[in-house]
């Protein structure tokens, strides 16, 4: 017995050697967190195409197509307008609450749609996963990506209706493309995040929709941020105030309107969110990076 432990390992020890000349690596082993970086930069043209095709692929069987991506968050806008703004009279006290309310939407819209799409990028993708080699990454960055592009036909329409309720372009506008820049890397640091937590855990994907309604109600996106202050405790006020959604609203409100209340001065928003992005974003990344070897497996 002895004698044939010692042979195993000596044949291990020679296997070893072999593999490492040849440049040889354990089949799914995760690379280093370098390495898998240059991976993510090498298929970059694979995300971008990918991205472009679920995009393309989401609104193929409908008869308005992509017309969609800007219908779905004005008709969202406009039933939370009339049910918020007029019947419950949440729109006292702002000024252009139309304007107020469609930013908040789109912008929660957006990251709840990324949030969503992160919880099954690995889990819907099972097929893909398994019988191509790739760094797993790519898929909830494709859909942090598709978003993104959807993103870019609201804003168009977001500034379309700014301007009809009376606001005036300013400079200030300028300060949309930072916020729309930290509200993207928080945004896909939570896709992988959750693409993570979904694969092992999949009761995720009912879980979220509930977990993200419950987000809107405390990120100001129905109603005036001055209300956390009038009905929460002290606590739990400063809570929402650090709640990273409401500040990247707040940010893009603050952008485009001109009179909006904030939580907190600009300064400090604007260092939260860039504290969030980096936490977020960096700290996804790695999240998800450690888990690389275990994506399609059982």
């Amino acid at each position: 017995m002895a004698n044939t432990a010692v042979a195993d390992a000596d044949s291990g020890l020679a296997r070893a050697e072999l593999a490492a000349r040849h440049g040889l690596t354990v089949a799914g082993a995760r690379p280093t967190l370098t390495a898998y970086v240059k991976q993510m930069w090498s298929y970059r043209h694979f995300i971008t195409t990918y991205a472009h095709a679920k995009s393309v692929a989401a609104f193929s069987q409908a008869r308005l197509g992509q017309l969609w991506q800007v219908l779905t968050p004005l008709t969202n806008a406009a039933v939370y307008y009339l049910i918020f703004g007029y019947i419950l009279g949440t729109s006292r006290n702002v000024p252009n609450f139309i304007a107020y309310l469609c930013v908040g939407v789109f912008v929660f819209n957006y990251a709840q749609t990324v949030v969503l799409g992160g919880t099954t990028a690995i889990t819907g993708n099972l097929g893909l996963v398994r019988a191509l080699h790739f760094p797993r990454a790519s898929l909830p960055l494709a859909v942090t990506l598709t978003q993104f592009r959807n993103l870019l036909y609201a804003i168009a329409v977001l500034v379309l209706i700014v301007l009809l309720t009376g606001e005036p372009i300013t400079v200030q506008w300028l300060l949309v493309v930072p916020a729309m820049a930290l509200i993207t890397i928080f945004n896909a640091g939570m896709a992988m995040i959750l693409a993570r937590l979904g694969s092992k855990l999949t009761d995720m994907k009912q879980i979220m929709p509930f977990v993200m309604r419950t987000w809107m109600y405390g990120s100001g996106v129905l109603y005036s941020v001055e209300v956390f202050e009038k009905n929460l405790p002290a606590l739990l006020a400063q809570i929402v105030h650090v709640n990273p959604l409401l500040i990247y609203i707040e940010l893009v409100r603050h952008a485009l309107l001109e009179h909006t209340p904030l939580t907190s001065p600009a300064p400090q928003l604007w260092a939260m969110a860039t504290a969030w992005a980096v936490v977020v974003g960096l700290g996804g990344f790695v999240y998800f990076w450690r888990g690389e070897q275990e994506y399609g497996r059982g």
